[in-house]
């Protein structure tokens, strides 16, 4: 990380105009020796192999002192780390040998002994660097004339540019000659640490302190760190002196970055991302995160900060069930967010959707981009066109169990109509979605063959016409005394279809279970169709509760109906752990808990502003104050039942509510249902029970 000189001046003396470092421009190591003396740096670094102790065979140079500085590595103006700058101090070793005997008697002696000390005292001074994680080795050639080397003596000094080191580290540094004629020398430094900053957490907050001098000015900044494009400003504020800032938790993100500068003319500025490995900075990641459909075929992943997921095309039928993975037109890979991404794909279609995974917690994120322009889901079949050598191909159709391939005896739709959708592939009525040289995606629709099994369903309907016609011809009497009964129900409120309710609650035991049992069974006289995994125990084991979620919700909303949140003290608490940090996003909960698999697709909805319409809030009298309701979920209506029960049927049945005398009378139906139920949980909680029987819609 770039560390300024105003930063490191913090670091090391509380005014930070006392100290100022040096600045080496670029990213080469470079060495210089002191006057007298030649020195060569090697290229690259060595091995660090200090060996035995020899012994010299005469005067040689070794290293006696290690002296360090710190200065500054820069790249370019702005981007700078710190560094330790070595200066190692040396001194001839030994003695030259003695002149023989024949000079003593005036012999003239050999010029090949006068030579040594015309000659120059030559060294390679090894330099080794430790600072974890980091080691180096480097190698420096010294030389100097002999004449001037006396033995005990120092020669001089080489200063080595140098060994980058973060702040706050402990660095050891050796030195010794090869071969080695004594002991290395060693040195261990403790670099300044960086006080000025430090990030802390107390409960849903996170502070920020500022450790600087009273009189100290400075710019702080908040921002995102995307990898796309430039930074995002978030706050920013000119500050002076010590500063403790807040931020809430949901602020959080793992781009979120914390930038601080000098107010100096010129001055450089350092950034800080702490926040990088923060769970709940992930979690808050992918709740903002957000599929968006760019005409004709683009798609954009929408997110503050680069977020690590897959995306997959996938087929989602219309009668529910997990969304089955299209493996060849978009092959699982990672997500650019804010990039425009294109779907290989020849055309577009309302049951084609987007599937994103994070690779945090895996969590997923389903979009189906083409369900506002093309409307809802269709009851089409997706063939799978496998193709090989010499115009061999293989058709298969994409169902819940698998590929099912055409024409054979397996008892599903598509091998019952397998004849019949080859012949609509043939005849062109088919449309292709993608292909390419082994393999194509064709969505057949299916309308006339439900048509001709309404057909069928008609002329059932006008066989029975007439044998009833035939028994009013016959039965005169009696055939108009059953009129007159179906007359007075009609009148009474009974409708063919009702409007239709998801009932959302988590399972807290048996007592509770009963009493939604009991709601659910009396809003089925209303009529309404009420859909409540408390039937669907089948469906939930073997989809899960999210997908059968998923699909309750989907088709609810697809035909005007209403999602009921029934709130329980277990289903606030579980509200409160996903405001707050998501900890119920890793909770254990029961197989067939749908309120607590929900949460991730209702949050959102609440959160961006699309529940109201769509949701209704329920609680029951004695189990919960009104104020332990999540203020959250006020933004729609919240009933408190049985005392409120009017209101709330009517808001159920939206404008085919009937006149008020009407649904007092139902409300009072619902109430005496409610009740023994209630009593019995209020009086005996844990009390066994079970719903009532109706005509069970989403089972």
């Amino acid at each position: 990380m770039p560390v300024p000189w105003f930063l490191l001046s913090l670091a090391l003396g509380r005014s930070p105009m006392v100290l100022s470092l040096e600045k080496l421009m670029g990213p080469q190591d470079t060495a210089r020796c002191s006057p007298g003396l030649s020195c060569h740096l090697w290229d690259g670094d060595v091995l660090c192999l200090p060996g035995s102790i020899v012994s010299a065979p005469g005067p040689v140079l070794v290293p006696t002192r290690l002296q360090t500085e710190l200065v500054l590595r820069c790249h370019q103006e702005t981007d700078c780390d710190l560094c330790v700058r070595v200066a190692i101090h040396l001194a001839v070793h030994g003695h030259w040998e003695e002149p023989k005997d024949e000079d003593k008697f005036g012999i003239a002696a050999d010029p090949e002994l006068e030579e040594p000390r015309n000659a120059f005292l030559q060294a390679q001074v090894v330099l080794s660097f430790q600072a974890y994680p980091a080691a180096r080795c480097v190698l420096l050639e010294v030389q100097v004339r002999a004449a001037l080397a006396q033995p005990g003596q120092s020669v001089g000094s080489v200063v080595f540019d140098c060994f980058e080191a973060a702040l706050g580290a402990e660095v050891r540094l050796w030195s010794y000659t090869q071969p080695r004629y004594q002991k290395e020398l060693n040195l261990t430094q403790q670099l300044p640490a960086l006080p000025w900053l430090s990030v802390s957490a107390d409960g849903d907050d996170v502070h920020l302190v500022l450790d600087v001098s009273e009189e100290q000015h400075f710019g702080l900044s908040l921002y995102w760190n995307q990898v796309q494009g430039p930074t995002k400003p978030w706050w920013h504020s000119n500050l002076t002196g010590p500063q403790n800032i807040t931020l809430n938790h949901t602020d959080l993100f793992p781009c979120l970055c914390i930038q601080v500068w000098p107010l100096e003319p010129d001055s450089v500025r350092t950034s800080l991302c702490p926040f990088r490995e923060d769970p709940r900075a992930h979690r808050n990641l992918w709740r903002a995160a957000r599929l968006r459909l760019l005409p004709p075929r683009g798609w954009q992943l929408n997110a503050p900060c680069s977020l690590l997921a897959e995306a997959t095309l996938c087929w989602q039928a219309p009668g529910g069930g997990p969304c089955q993975s299209l493996v060849p037109p978009l092959s699982r890979a990672n997500v650019t967010v804010n990039k425009t991404l294109e779907l290989p794909l020849l055309n577009a279609h309302p049951n084609l959707c987007v599937q994103q995974v994070s690779s945090w917690e895996k969590l997923q994120l389903q979009e189906c981009l083409w369900a506002d322009s093309l409307g809802a889901l269709k009851d089409d079949m997706l063939l799978v066109e496998t193709r090989g050598p010499q115009d061999n191909r293989s058709l298969c159709a994409l169902e819940p169990s698998g590929c099912t391939p055409l024409l054979s005896r397996a008892s599903t739709r598509a091998a019952r109509l397998g004849e019949q959708l080859l012949q609509d592939l043939q005849s062109g009525q088919c449309l292709q979605l993608w292909e390419d040289d082994l393999r194509a995606l064709w969505a057949c629709p299916m309308d006339k063959y439900v048509h001709q099994r309404w057909a069928l369903v008609w002329l059932a309907c006008l066989l029975l016409a007439s044998v009833l016609f035939l028994l009013f011809l016959f039965k005169k009497d009696h055939v108009k005394g059953w009129l007159r009964l179906l007359k007075e129900d009609l009148r009474a409120g009974a409708a063919p279809r009702g409007r239709a309710a998801l009932l959302l609650y988590t399972a807290e035991d048996a007592g509770f279970e009963r009493l939604v049992g009991a709601l659910a069974s009396a809003l089925c006289q209303l009529p309404l169709r009420v859909a409540v995994d408390l039937w669907s125990r089948r469906e939930l084991s073997a989809q899960g509760p999210l997908a059968w979620f998923h699909a309750q919700r989907r088709q609810t909303l697809q035909d005007g109906g209403v999602v009921v949140l029934l709130f329980s003290p277990g289903a606030v608490a579980l509200c409160h752990e996903w405001l707050q940090d998501g900890a119920a996003a890793s909770a254990p909960h029961g197989p067939h808990d749908a309120f607590a698999a929900s949460l991730s697709c209702v949050l959102p909805d609440f959160l961006q502003g699309r529940a109201p319409g769509r949701y209704v809030g329920a609680y029951f009298d004695g189990l919960l104050h009104p104020e332990a309701v999540p203020a959250l979920f006020r933004s729609v209506p919240v009933f408190s039942l049985p005392s409120q029960l009017p209101d709330f049927l009517g808001t159920l049945q939206g404008p085919a509510a009937p006149r008020p005398g009407r649904l007092g009378e139902r409300a009072k139906q619902v109430s005496r249902a409610l009740q023994p139920a209630l009593d019995q949980l209020l009086q005996a909680p844990g009390a066994p029970g079970a719903p009532g029987d109706c005509t069970r819609d989403g089972t």
